[in-house]
């Protein structure tokens, strides 16, 4: 494995060799090799963040630099009525303007300032589990 990947450990500690991505800077001379993938010096800090792949001029993504950080975001959902207040409409994306069935005392009247229920969240993530990223150092 080339050095400076991060991989996932499953413990607190890593192993001898070993760092942890935690944003720290560490010893350019020492670790010359680390230093290639890491020019600055510093480590990328992982804890309690999601890696994702870059863009590469993809467009979906787009203006970002590789070990850029991005803040959390939820995408627009819009609420609103239709036919009634029978119906509940969601527009967002290429599914433009879905009509979606439901009795009205299932949620009253929506307007286009309804919110929709969520779980008490600070932030959107999907499901998962916790593993602490390490680099080898060499």
């Amino acid at each position: 494995m080339p050095v400076g990947v991060p991989i996932p450990w499953p413990s607190e500690i890593p192993p001898d060799g070993w760092l942890k991505c935690n944003g720290e800077v560490f010893d350019t001379v020492r670790y010359p090799k680390l230093a290639l993938a890491y020019p600055s010096g510093r480590l990328p800090d992982l804890r309690g963040e999601f890696i994702r792949g870059w863009d590469d001029d993809r467009g979906v993504d787009s203006n970002r630099q590789v070990l850029s950080w991005q803040a959390d975001r939820t995408k627009k959902i819009q609420l609103a009525e239709g036919n009634g207040g029978n119906y509940l409409a969601l527009y967002q994306g290429p599914l433009d303007k879905l009509l979606y069935p439901i009795g009205r005392d299932a949620i009253g009247r929506a307007t286009e300032n309804s919110i929709a229920n969520n779980t008490g969240g600070d932030e959107t993530h999907p499901r998962n589990i916790a593993f602490n990223y390490i680099v080898r150092a060499a």
